[in-house]
């Protein structure tokens, strides 16, 4: 196939936050928040400013009276995050996760949107104009099977419709959010479709567990997957590269986001860079800044971003 004449990057979802739902804080509704970096920033841009968003917030979450342990944030030959602290606090960071953020626990829906909001106001950035936030809300991860409802906060549930209007309500206050990513389960297609209604025109609804595998997705024409805006494609070892271009083409048909995703159970293989930008996806979900497997991809990024400017050929 012939090369384009000119090629785009896709916008990188950054995880800064993993809201940890085994703390003792009390929500379990968002897994990851994520950071958007506007378009007309370069990805190289877009990192540094995450980086400088991220380093504010490991500031705010410093329990008061601490000196700040000036940690390493992220190391691309060790793969490793150091941090100095023995006591754990609510609201403190603990540790780096798996996808390679912050930790933190909060005991209310709005605590972690309103922080990042702190952070950036703290070194001048404005939500909603300089960054943009998306959120994996992993809704399928909280049913209660018994009482058919979402366990949000602890000892808190809310039905499937009552889920819907909860994010509409959230959505009006924070409108810099611009993704919700696994806002239901996928057997909730009714309220799909009406949170699809209600926030389509404000953000992106993407499946990513509420979507099935590619190669599924390719025998059903129909696209096995409820009304939404885009899907989460992982790459597996199980996921041939002819089934990816052949899903993202029907993607884009049916005017959907394609979204490429790093799969669980990491390595430091970044061909998924690669593919996403020879797809055209319109995002790529490599997790956070820190960890070696994460850092490596996101320097993959950078340097196709610096090739494709050398050639001229980046749009």
């Amino acid at each position: 196939q012939d090369s384009p004449k000119e090629m785009a990057l896709p916008l990188p979802m950054i995880t800064l936050l993993n809201c940890e739902k085994n703390s003792q804080a009390k929500l379990k509704l968002m897994k990851e928040v994520m950071l958007i970096p506007p378009a007309q920033l370069s990805v190289k841009q877009g990192i540094e400013r995450v980086l400088d968003i991220q380093k504010e917030m490991m500031t705010l979450l410093e329990p008061p009276g601490k000196v700040q342990p000036n940690p390493q944030v992220a190391d691309s030959k060790k793969g490793r995050a150091h941090n100095t602290r023995k006591k754990s606090l609510p609201q403190a960071l603990k540790r780096i996760s798996q996808v390679g953020c912050l930790i933190t626990g909060c005991d209310k829906l709005e605590q972690p949107l309103l922080l990042m909001q702190t952070a950036c106001n703290n070194i001048g950035l404005e939500l909603g104009t300089d960054m943009y936030l998306a959120i994996n809300c992993a809704a399928h991860e909280l049913m209660d099977d018994v009482k058919g409802k979402y366990e949000i906060l602890t000892g808190m549930f809310r039905s499937p419709d009552e889920m819907v209007d909860m994010y509409v309500e959230l959505i009006n206050k924070f409108p810099f959010v611009i993704a919700l990513i696994d806002p239901l389960r996928k057997e909730d297609r009714l309220q799909w479709s009406n949170i699809c209604c209600a926030l389509g025109s404000k953000c992106y609804l993407v499946a990513e567990d509420a979507a099935t595998y590619v190669s599924r997705l390719k025998t059903d024409q129909n696209m096995n997957f409820p009304t939404c805006s885009g899907v989460v494609l992982k790459y597996i070892n199980q996921t041939k590269v002819s089934d990816l271009i052949e899903v993202t083409g029907l993607l884009d048909g049916q005017r959907h986001i394609t979204i490429l995703g790093s799969p669980d159970g990491e390595s430091s293989d970044d061909s998924l860079v690669d593919l996403a930008v020879g797809l055209g996806a319109r995002f790529l979900k490599l997790g956070g800044l820190s960890r070696g497997e994460r850092v490596t991809k996101y320097n993959r990024l950078l340097a196709i971003e610096e090739e494709l400017a050398k050639n001229r050929t980046l749009r």
